[in-house]
């Protein structure tokens, strides 16, 4: 059987009960190769277990999954390191997983029998029985083999697991470039320091004008000259000159201009 930390913790419990002759037994069955199927879900492991006198058994080990809160605090924890999920992505669980979850205050595996549910269909009184020690065995290689059973077994499968991490990596990056992203550029109501509704620079005020001089409403007309515009037979800028005498004269109080034949 391989020796690995996973499998060692997880019997080192359970072999500190020190039933040596149910243990035995139990170590010879999953040699033979009596256990026909060990089946890991949330909480819950099954195990089907041939016994010597050709009986088939279930045997069920019961474990306390982690809350949704806990699995959300694992997961931020193990998004924020990338090599905590470069090992998940090569089927390996982080070295430092333990710590990780001391640091919530909880374990990877029960540290205690209290903290588990043994139960057989076998008459036996005794528990764990040599069905269940069976199945612990070859549930430890299991472990070994596919760490993710474990986690499966605490309430969290690969997939799941892996999809939560990339959402918060993705998440991560999302804020890291909304932190970078500059300032956008000024904008015609913040030029100068000023806002929209604050007025700009005051303008030079205009020249005076000179005594008697007659300023001309129609002046804009002559830039026309330089390109004449006709409708019909009239001339715009000759049909606009004598409006733009009519309203000048108007607003000086001079009787309006008479039109030339």
């Amino acid at each position: 059987m391989p020796e690995t930390t996973w499998s060692q913790q997880f019997l080192g419990m359970l072999e500190s009960l020190r039933m040596g002759t149910t243990f035995s037994a139990g170590r010879r069955y999953a040699r033979a190769g009596q256990v026909r199927s060990v089946t890991v879900s949330t909480s819950i492991v099954t195990a089907l277990v041939v016994d010597e006198d050709g009986e088939t058994y279930r045997a069920r080990i019961g474990v306390q999954a982690y809350t949704a809160a806990d699995w959300a605090r694992i997961e931020r924890a193990l998004a924020g390191e990338a090599i905590h999920a470069a090992k998940l992505l090569a089927g390996h669980l982080p070295d430092n997983l333990e710590r990780i979850l001391a640091g919530f205050g909880l374990s990877l595996f029960p540290q205690s029998l209290s903290e588990i549910v043994l139960d057989c269909s076998c008459p036996g009184w005794q528990k764990p029985c040599r069905h269940l020690t069976a199945a612990c065995y070859v549930l430890a290689e299991e472990f070994d083999a596919n760490p993710f059973a474990i986690l499966a077994w605490r309430g969290r499968g690969r997939d799941e697991l892996l999809e939560a991490l990339r959402a918060h990596r993705v998440s991560a990056l999302a804020h890291i470039a909304r932190a970078k992203r500059p300032d956008p550029a000024p904008t015609s109501h913040n030029l100068g320091g000023g806002t929209f509704w604050e007025a700009g620079p005051r303008l030079d005020p205009p020249e005076p004008e000179v005594p008697g001089a007659l300023r001309r409403g129609d002046a804009i007309l002559d830039q026309l000259d330089a390109l004449p515009l006709a409708v019909g037979r009239f001339d715009v800028a000759d049909v606009l000159r004598a409006a733009y005498h009519t309203v000048t004269h108007r607003e000086a109080g001079l009787p309006p201009r008479r039109r030339g034949r």
